[in-house]
């Protein structure tokens, strides 16, 4: 019996594992978790014995990051540590982590606001109390979408407003002016604490505060105020009276924030009427303001002087005579208007005598007068500006001048009447004071034309020795307008004594008298005869061409013919020979003429330089389309198809300034699609590699000079979009896939390819997420069949996937490349070194000499990071130095100036040798035209991130190199 139910029970087993014969039992699944911050946080709080121990721990604590869904439990920890701990040293730490911790991206800090203001009702601490404030601050401004936390938050900043220390009623005023709002009152039992009156507004509520016994409790309200402004609330205008009566406060920072509310109360009311004290007139808001910030100019303190100064520049609605009046020292008799002299006659009429002088005090004034009401010195805006650029402070002076500046283009009457000032300062005792004033006049040179004392005033900053200070006047006289031919005669003379003396100026002086001679063309015409040493009847000597002081009156002369067809009848023989060779060397600076018939000319005049740009740009678009029929055409015909359009865009860049730097781009994309057809010919593939060794290296060759020129691509050219960025990368990655092509076929074995693959794979996977948007230009391109056999790539063993790579290059076509609005090509031109001397420059081996460098750079960005200098010497040795940032200047948009020295040392040679000197763009992957991913991190920390200089990854040349002729020689015994 035993034996049947043991075969029964056999049976069925074998009949249920015949009908489920793949089922195996449930697998585990693993989660793995990282380590609880919370949990060792609880941890190290506990081991500590003393509050020291403590505060230790939770320093160490804040240097680490917290991930988001961390924060609330490390909160709970550090709230239960809290109410256990009894320092208050550690307390204050712990509301200061919790602040921290709520602005962890990702976090909503709304479950954590009830127990962080439980914590305020115990907290006995009155440090601790502001930092928990302050905590609630970072809460609220985290949320600032929700209303009943807002509301919740200025309820207890009321409450706390009694607080008897000022930095719990600091905070609180940070509350209201960041989450306060004029809309809605507030209720009355959250204000009865604070003022013990009926419902407020915050607005009244922050300016009862204006009066505080605390200085800065009062700064404090006064800035929640300035802040409620700026939030979009309108102030109301009760609070001017408070506003003025805090300019006379006795601390520099009440009076630094008062003047900021008088002056956006001024904007906000500007044609409100306001009475003035002691007298029946009325004036303006914005004029009794302005007034009042101009007697700010005098304060004690230069901190409130620079602050009035900033702030009068850009109150522009101010009426012209409290504008003009800051230009005058002279006061009013005791500050009241004055009877003009007919009321006064009438008056004396109305009398019926006049004083016989028999009566005693017969004439005297019939308005009793209060000596100690009158004050000289609250002058309102009498020669406000003349006190601020007579100031001892140089900010002071700085600030006046960008004031002045400021009102003077907004009223060409007051540019006029500033001209003196502004002419004054260029004399200053400080450089920096001076060159601003120089760009200020510049600014405002549209409005004004100089006369011949102020512009003998002008011309003296000449003799400056700085260069800066010399080359910002030369800019000032190419935009300014003198009013007879002897200031002409006087500004030339003036720059060919600056030519002589500073010789290093040459370019600058005959861009200066370019613009000069342009500009006035009447002026110059009686004088140049004079000019040109010509004489009517004698033929006078031929000047010499190599004279840089004839050259720039030339470029003076020939400017001003532009306008002026009659003055080249007074051109003699050899003038005309001179204007055809300047034509040629200086075409930036010699305009074409219409000379007259039987002289020599110039290139015939093109029919308008707006229709032959339209035609470049249609030549342009032409040549990239035809471009496009490259997939259709056999390879020989192809590669010749590419050779000539490389050939046209080059010539069209040369002929087309403008289109210069999107011909460059087209013809190098050109150049590396060519490289990579050529690359990729039939015979370098079908035959086994040793048989083809030399086209093997020519196809490395070629994939070294493709991934060159992509860098160039990427970082010599501004103005490039996301597409035109996806496009040069997707070229990389073609000649990087060829790159690991040709590794396969060079080397033996796997395992040198698996690291490669790995790396390429990657660079694959990065692609598809920086250009996802720019996909779907890329159809039936090398990277969407990539990414379509992403899956079987990455399973794939290396010597597979070398195959599909190269089958992959071979059947993809050629992108087309959309051009975007402007492009422009980096370029440098280094203006000295000339490197046309022959005399050495001599030293002794092994020290230094400082070799002076002056260059331009047109549309590079950010130069002071990526811009060096690279010297080559004669025996192969390069070194490259980083010039200082306060080496670049910045005269106009898209152009720098590098003015620097650089330090050469060598051991000693027999005779003298050239060394090269030139200008490299530095590139690096991590500062790619790509958007950047943000950093995590909680608290902000840049620590162990790399410095610019570790992650430059090459160098691109940008400018033509200069020799210069150097001797070491070996030191005297």
């Amino acid at each position: 019996m035993a034996a049947h139910l043991k075969k029964r029970v056999y049976e069925e087993f074998s009949k249920v594992v015949q009908q489920h014969p793949h089922e195996e039992a449930p697998a585990k699944k693993l989660r793995l978790t990282k380590p609880s911050k919370s949990a060792a946080l609880h941890i190290d709080l506990c081991k500590a014995s003393t509050p020291t121990d403590a505060l230790q721990y939770l320093l160490q604590f804040a240097r680490k990051p917290v991930e988001a869904d961390s924060v609330e439990g490390v909160v709970r920890i550090l709230l239960e540590h809290y109410y256990k701990e009894t320092d208050s040293s550690v307390r204050l730490k712990i509301a200061s982590l919790i602040g921290l911790l709520s602005k962890t991206q990702g976090f909503l800090p709304d479950s954590i606001v009830d127990d962080v203001i439980n914590t305020l009702n115990s907290e006995k601490s009155h440090q601790v109390l502001a930092q928990l404030l302050d905590t609630l601050l970072v809460i609220g401004t985290q949320l600032p979408e929700d209303t009943s936390l807002r509301l919740r938050l200025i309820e207890v900043a009321c409450k706390n407003l009694a607080d008897t220390y000022f930095g719990v009623r600091n905070k609180c005023m940070q509350l209201l002016g960041c989450l306060g709002s004029v809309d809605k009152t507030l209720p009355k039992d959250s204000e009865g604490v604070a003022s013990g009156t009926g419902p407020k507004d915050v607005q009244s509520i922050v300016s009862d505060y204006f009066g505080d016994q605390d200085p800065r409790v009062r700064t404090a309200a006064i800035k929640a105020m300035l802040q409620l402004h700026e939030r979009g609330t309108k102030l109301q205008q009760t609070i001017y009276g408070q506003a003025c009566k805090l300019l006379c406060d006795d601390y520099e920072q009440v009076r630094s924030v008062a003047v900021q509310m008088v002056w956006v109360l001024g904007q906000l009311y500007s044609e409100s009427i306001v009475p003035i004290p002691s007298s029946s007139e009325e004036i303006r808001l914005v004029d009794d303001s302005f007034g009042k910030i101009c007697h700010m100019i005098s304060d004690g303190s230069w901190v409130v002087r620079v602050q009035a100064a900033k702030l009068l520049g850009s109150m522009l609605h101010v009426s012209p005579h409290f504008l003009e009046q800051t230009l005058d020292k002279k006061l009013m008799s005791d500050l009241r208007r004055k009877r003009t002299a007919h009321e006064r006659a009438k008056e004396l009429y109305s009398s019926g005598e006049f004083s016989s002088g028999r009566k005693w005090a017969d004439d005297v004034p019939k308005e009793r007068v209060d000596t100690m009401a009158v004050n000289l010195i609250d002058s309102g805006a009498c020669g406000a500006f003349v006190h601020g650029l007579e100031d001892e402070m140089y900010e002071v002076r700085i600030a006046a001048v960008e004031a002045l500046c400021a009102l003077a283009q907004s009223s060409p009457s007051f540019a006029e009447k500033c001209l003196d000032f502004l002419v004054d300062m260029f004399n200053d005792e400080i450089e920096e004071v001076r060159l601003e004033s120089i760009h200020v006049l510049r600014q405002i040179s549209t409005h004004i034309t100089l006369r011949e004392d102020q512009l003998d005033t002008v011309l003296a900053v000449l003799e400056d020795s700085s260069r800066d200070i010399r080359e910002a006047l030369h800019e000032l006289l190419c935009y300014t307008n003198v009013s007879t031919k002897e200031c002409i005669q006087l500004a030339l003379l003036e720059l060919l004594k600056n030519l002589s003396k500073y010789p290093t100026d040459r370019n600058s002086v005959w861009k200066c008298l370019k613009f000069l001679g342009s500009r006035h063309p009447t002026l110059v015409l009686p004088i140049v005869p004079e000019l040109l040493s010509t004489h009517p009847y004698f033929d006078t000597p031929e000047p010499d061409m190599d004279d840089p002081a004839y050259i720039a009156v030339l470029v003076l002369v020939f400017n001003a013919a532009t306008s002026c067809p009659t003055m080249s009848a007074l051109f003699s023989d050899h003038t005309f020979r001179h204007y055809a060779y300047l034509r040629d060397s200086l075409s930036h600076l010699v305009p074409q003429l219409r000379l007259p018939c039987g002289k020599l000319s110039s290139a015939s005049e093109s029919s308008g330089p707006a229709s032959s740009l339209e035609s470049a740009q249609q030549f342009l678009q032409e040549s990239l389309s035809r471009v496009c029929t490259v997939q259709h055409l056999e390879a020989p015909g192809a590669q010749d198809l590419l050779d000539f359009t490389i050939r046209d865009l080059q010539r069209l860049g040369e002929l087309q300034t403008e289109l210069a730097g999107a011909a460059d781009f087209c013809a190098t994309y050109l150049r590396c699609q060519l490289l990579l057809m050529k690359a990729l010919q039939e015979k370098l593939w079908n035959v086994a590699v040793p048989l083809y060794l030399k086209q093997n290296a020519m196809a490395s060759a070629a994939v070294r000079q493709i991934l060159e020129e992509t860098y160039k691509l990427e970082f010599l050219y501004s103005g490039l979009e996301t597409r035109q960025v996806a496009t040069i990368h997707h070229v990389r990655l073609q000649a990087k896939a060829l790159q690991l092509v040709l590794t396969a076929r060079t080397r033996r074995g796997v395992e040198p390819l698996l690291s490669v693959c790995e790396k390429f794979l990657q660079e694959v996977d990065a692609f598809q997420r920086l250009f996802v948007t720019e996909l779907p230009h890329f159809q039936d391109s090398f990277v969407e069949k990539l990414l379509d056999l992403m899956p079987r790539l990455s399973a794939c063993k290396p010597l597979d996937l070398v195959k599909i790579l190269q089958a992959t290059l071979r059947q993809s076509g050629l992108l087309h490349l959309k051009l975007p609005e402007q492009i422009h090509r980096a370029s440098a031109t280094i203006i000295e070194p000339t490197g046309e001397s022959d005399n050495p420059l001599r030293f002794t081996s092994g020290l230094v000499v400082a070799l002076d460098i002056d260059a331009t750079l047109e549309h590079v960005q950010d130069p002071q990071t990526w811009v060096k200098v690279q010297v080559l010497y004669p025996d192969g040795q390069s070194h490259v130095i980083h010039p200082k940032p306060g080496d670049f200047r910045k005269p106009g948009p898209g152009r720098h100036r590098l003015i620097t020295q650089v330090y050469l040392s060598h051991s000693a040679w027999t005779e003298p040798c050239q060394i090269e000197v030139r200008l490299l763009l530095a590139y690096s992957s991590s500062a790619s035209r790509v958007p950047a991913l943000k950093a995590p991190a909680w608290n902000e920390s840049t620590e162990g991130l790399p410095s610019s200089e570790s992650s430059i990854e090459g160098t691109i040349p940008f400018s033509k190199p200069v020799k210069v002729f150097i001797m070491p020689k070996l030191a005297r015994r």
